[in-house]
């Protein structure tokens, strides 16, 4: 321990550090001592579980495009705009962070549902997405647009305006700027924000599950399919599919910190 910790940081904020600890690290711990380790290869290769796993990557690795796409534009309209405008559509965007998962299925209903705003005429025109894939993607860009526009907004912040500037009185265009200068100097955080997006819609489940349904190799992700399996007295399997998730999870934060490393300029 160096000097300046020892002078600076208090030694009772052990004791609530030690606690916060407990509560994250413990049921984790729990989870993986009741892990049927001797029987995850069956599990892991049963039907289900394949199709589970197929459909949630499918589907994450679509809404993280997708969020993206909508995203990014999003992220620098609000790195560069202000005024009680720009401030109420951010705190709109926000919103998916702190809704119960079903009031957020519930919403989706009302709006990309058979009767809803939107999904009345994709329905009348044979389009209606309830109960496929693409009513999943749906749910996981709902849920995970804000927090990729919140890591990139973080980062398109950070970058140094006069750069800009300097480009734009050389003679750039603000697409050129934004292309050559700005995108790949936030490149770090809207990396970590696609995959924050695709880590949240890898894990979503109340919202998908009110909204498009559990129905295996259309919209069973591998959450629904830990559900499932509860439900149906397999916990062997629940937990086979949860050390899944977390495997997936962890090689995410791996990803993202690897990634940022390399992407950060020297």
């Amino acid at each position: 321990m160096s000097i300046r910790t020892r002078s600076t940081v208090p030694a009772w904020l052990w004791v609530p550090a030690a606690a916060g600890l407990l509560f994250s690290a413990g049921p984790l711990a729990a989870l993986l001592a009741n892990v049927p380790w001797t029987d995850m290869g069956s599990v892991l290769a049963s039907g289900p579980t394949r199709t589970a796993l197929g459909l949630s990557l499918g589907t994450s690795l679509a809404s993280t495009l997708l969020c993206v796409l909508l995203g990014l534009p999003l992220a620098v309209l609000f790195s560069r705009l202000g005024g009680p405008g720009i401030q109420l559509l951010r705190g709109i965007l926000l919103v998916p962070l702190v809704l119960s998962p079903v009031v957020s299925g519930i919403a989706l209903l009302y709006f990309w549902g058979r009767q809803g705003l939107v999904g009345r005429f994709l329905d009348a025109a044979g389009l209606g997405v309830g109960y496929t894939p693409a009513a999943v993607v749906i749910v996981q860009v709902f849920v995970s647009l804000p927090f990729f526009v919140v890591a990139a907004h973080a980062s398109l912040r950070e970058v140094d305006p006069e750069l800009e500037l300097a480009a734009a009185t050389s003679g750039a265009g603000p697409t050129a700027i934004l292309r050559h200068i700005t995108l790949p100097l936030a490149l770090p955080g809207i990396v970590s924000g696609a995959l924050l997006a695709f880590a949240r819609s890898l894990g979503e489940y109340g919202a998908t599950i009110t909204f498009a349904g559990s129905i295996e190799g259309r919209t069973r992700t591998l959450p629904l399919q830990i559900e499932l399996s509860l439900n149906s007295s397999q916990p062997q399997l629940a937990l086979g599919i949860c050390l899944l998730l977390i495997s997936l999870y962890l090689a995410l934060l791996v990803l993202a910190r690897v990634g940022a490393g390399r992407l950060l300029p020297r």
